[in-house]
């Protein structure tokens, strides 16, 4: 009876378990629906689409904005952007996310982002874009960006770093130099990993050149790193100097290591506005630009046959000379040697000064003269043309050619004849003529010969008595030697019992070999 009603309260009870995971199916199946759609709708949602994410919607002048266009799509063509509201685009690169999507079982990705890196120093107005996507064309919204000044007092002071880079004119003339300087300003305080990274500016369309060494001042609660740059236009147009750019390695304070050091820098990439420069031709053709002088000189119009005369000219003045090269000289009979030019340049103010230096060697066997030269420079101030005139000069060459090719000719002359007795084997006169050893040369081959025979005894003896000292003697062969000495020492006695006994096999006897050399070496003596 007992063991019945436990049978009727366990089926009762898994009876009522069965009705309670029915009631949470019938009470959970609406929501795990809903659920299954919503995912299902998650997942197999796939709406091409192309967007504008900023980084910052507002930022220093000169601070680096990374503009990405991110496209939702499986082919995505992006345009080519080279410029945004007027400001360069610095580098720009794509950018693929990996995932995907099935799409009624195709399996497609997701998003691809573009990422355009630029510097602006005003406010600038993202355009739409078109952006091809799956062979359809998708727009992006126009985005607004706000800039702050940084030359304003107050944006300084908040800033911790930006860049700077100027030019000392914005109108130029072909070949009239430009100086660029280019200022890093970081405030005091930051926790640098190291000092910062700068690269060269780009400087298209002009011949540059780093002037000095880069120099670091305090300006207020400010270090500045002063870099200037010597730039030349090569042609007319409208160029843009720069944009400078530069990284500032920044200690992170929340990346410790378990010491609590910092471990970790934040690289900031900072970059400067660009420099709109004007260039235009000259109005006079000239070999130089700026205000200069020609001085030279010559170490002498009177010289020996073969022997060269020195002509050194030197160019001094405002302007540049880096890219200017002194016309060679071409004269007939003469041999015309130059050496490269040394040029130097330096700022004295905001004016720059250069000096071009050249040396010439001329050398002949008649008269010649160095002619003349004139070199035009194109005056700014005065928009005039001046000439640098170097003079010519006459060379007296001492020795006519008839001479020295009579001279020549008579050195021909005699080694032909002392070639043709050579070559005639019965001429008593070479015979007689024949080649001998002075008694100098027969003395120093005695002393070598005598030095080498002496060397090599040296030698001999060296190695000999090396071989005795590192020589041992064979246990049987000392043996033989010892034997007939057994009964004058007790030494002597002790070593001929060893050495029987290891002779019949004993191999705990153990002999020492210095001991044993010192002991024949006293009779081998003896019977020398």
């Amino acid at each position: 009876m007992i063991i019945t009603n436990q049978k009727k309260m366990m089926a009762m009870q898994i009876h009522g378990n069965k009705m309670i995971w029915k009631l949470l199916f019938l009470v959970l199946t609406p929501f795990l629906v809903l659920y299954a759609s919503e995912s299902e709708i998650q997942v197999f949602s796939y709406v091409p689409g192309v967007e504008i994410i900023p980084l910052d919607t507002e930022i220093v002048a000169g601070n680096i904005v990374r503009l990405k266009i991110r496209a939702r799509g499986d082919r995505v063509a992006f345009p080519n952007i080279d410029e945004i509201d007027g400001v360069q685009v610095l580098e720009q690169y794509e950018r693929v996310t990996n995932k995907y999507h099935y799409i009624n079982g195709v399996l497609n990705r997701e998003k691809t982002t573009l990422i355009l890196t630029f510097a602006p120093h005003r406010d600038v107005t993202l355009p739409p874009y078109s952006v091809e996507i799956d062979g359809k064309i998708y727009k992006t919204k126009p985005y607004t960006i706000k800039v702050i000044a940084a030359n304003a007092q107050n944006a300084e002071d908040g800033n911790k770093f930006f860049i700077y880079l100027e030019t000392d004119k914005k109108f130029s003339i072909v070949g009239e130099p430009i100086i660029a300087t280019l200022d890093i300003s970081l405030k005091f305080g930051l926790n640098l990993l190291e000092k910062p990274k700068y690269g060269k500016p780009l400087f298209k369309g002009f011949f540059s050149k780093m002037i000095g060494d880069e120099k670091v001042y305090t300006k207020g609660n400010r270090q500045i790193t002063e870099v200037k740059y010597l730039l030349i236009p090569q042609s007319e147009g409208n160029f843009n100097v720069g944009p400078a750019r530069a990284k500032i390695s920044i200690l992170n304070k929340h990346k410790l290591d378990m010491f609590g050091r910092v471990t970790k820098a934040d690289v900031i990439p900072i970059a400067s506005r660009r420099v709109k420069v004007e260039v235009v031709s000259k109005t006079k053709e000239s070999d130089l630009v700026g205000n200069f002088v020609l001085k030279n000189s010559l170490d002498s119009t009177k010289v020996q046959a073969g022997k060269p005369v020195k002509l050194t000219i030197k160019i001094e003045g405002d302007g540049s000379l880096e890219d200017f090269e002194f016309p060679d000289f071409e004269i007939d009979n003469v041999t015309v040697y130059n050496e490269d030019a040394v040029i130097t340049a330096d700022l004295n103010g905001t004016t720059l000064h250069s000096t071009y230096s050249k040396r010439f060697a001329f050398i002949s066997n008649r008269n010649f003269i160095i002619p003349a030269r004139s070199i035009s420079a194109y005056d700014t101030k005065s928009k005039t043309v001046s000439y640098l005139k170097l003079p010519s000069y006459d060379i007296d060459v001492k020795g006519s050619q008839a001479i020295a090719i009579r001279k020549s000719q008579d050195k021909l002359i005699r080694i032909d004849n002392k070639q043709k007795s050579m070559l005639d084997s019965e001429d008593e006169e070479y015979l007689s003529e024949a080649p001998s050893l002075p008694y100098d040369h027969w003395l120093t081959m005695v002393l070598v010969f005598t030095l080498g025979v002496l060397l090599i005894s040296i030698l001999y003896v060296v190695i000999s008595l090396y071989r005795k000292m590192t020589y041992f003697y064979r246990e049987s062969e000392a043996l033989k030697i010892l034997y007939a000495h057994t009964s004058e020492s007790k030494e002597v006695e002790s070593m001929v019992k060893k050495l029987y006994a290891k002779k019949n096999g004993d191999k705990t006897v153990y002999i020492d070999k210095k001991a044993l050399k010192l002991l024949v070496e006293c009779f081998v003596s003896k019977l020398d």
